[in-house]
């Protein structure tokens, strides 16, 4: 599910080396902290929050296949 939400932020930003995801395990919930370069924030989020909703949703229905709960928190 990383490389998942790594390989979509990385297509999204014109700073694709800055893009860093770093996974953090509970028993059965994964929360994912994303980290781009400041310039490319905006394109992760997207107009009105839209895209990285829509990255929220790809990743709640990878976790909800392996019968985990998956969260994703964008980090300055």
């Amino acid at each position: 599910m990383k490389d998942l939400v790594e390989h979509i932020a990385r297509s999204l930003v014109d700073h694709p080396d800055d893009v860093r995801v770093t996974e953090v395990d509970g028993e059965k919930t994964v929360v994912f902290e994303l980290r781009c370069h400041p310039d490319d924030l905006g394109k992760v989020i997207g107009k009105g929050g839209k895209t990285i909703g829509a990255i929220r949703m790809l990743l709640t229905t990878a976790a909800a296949r392996q019968g985990r709960r998956a969260m994703l928190e964008v980090v300055d």
